[in-house]
């Protein structure tokens, strides 16, 4: 039985990087570069017109960054998968990329067996990060603090509370403050959280270990 080729789109801005890619993927016998385009907003019509599972797109174009076009095809077809094939590997470009959906990220300084490689795996739904832009991930990941990190001295005295399962009546009676102002540091710690309810918000203690000595 025959395998289907997997349908690659090439989007770069240099003649000579696409040119490249597509004698390096003629070689594959289940590779087909089906198109390629010279800014993010040709990649977005190619895209639609041409129907590729995979796309090798890069990030600084004169005519459509590759962000805004890996946003908007995936937009439309989220199962697309989008290969961020770039010179840039700094926080500005990596993150944003990441965000915008990208499937992974490598550096034009890549092999072609390494470019290969990626096409393979992201095609069978694995991500694949250049070992620079992994470091980067990963020092960004480290970098951010706890959302806890932003609650102030009161908000975690009534936080405790809460996961103590105090009422508003009953926190307010321990602190010697006002019911309103107990619903309003209650408020301030659902939404520095970012959970939706009390309950969330005992879970997210018990979980981060907020308070060791806790009932249980």
């Amino acid at each position: 039985m025959i395998k289907d080729k997997i349908k690659v789109l090439i989007v770069d801005d240099h003649d000579m990087v696409r040119k490249g890619l597509i004698a390096c993927l003629d070689t594959e016998d289940d590779i087909e570069v089906v198109g390629e385009a010279s800014g993010g907003a040709q990649g977005v019509e190619l895209s639609e017109q041409l129907d590729p599972e995979v796309i090798l797109m890069d990030l600084i174009m004169e005519r459509g960054n590759g962000i805004d076009a890996t946003k908007e095809i995936l937009a439309k077809h989220p199962s697309r998968k989008i290969i961020i094939l770039t010179s840039y590997y700094d926080d500005q470009q990596v993150f944003p990329a990441i965000k915008a959906g990208a499937t992974s990220y490598l550096l034009k300084t890549s092999s072609a067996e390494e470019i290969i490689e990626a096409i393979h795996k992201a095609h069978n739904g694995t991500t694949v990060l250049d070992g620079k832009v992994a470091q980067k991930i990963v020092a960004g990941y480290h970098r951010q603090p706890a959302l806890s990190d932003q609650l102030t001295e009161r908000e975690r005295e009534v936080l405790r509370l809460i996961a103590d399962g105090r009422s508003n009546a009953e926190i307010a009676k321990v602190l010697f403050i006002g019911i309103k102002t107990v619903k309003t540091h209650v408020s301030s710690i659902l939404g520095k959280l970012n959970v939706s309810d009390r309950t969330q918000a005992a879970v997210y203690a018990y979980q981060h270990h907020l308070f060791p000595d806790q009932k249980k």
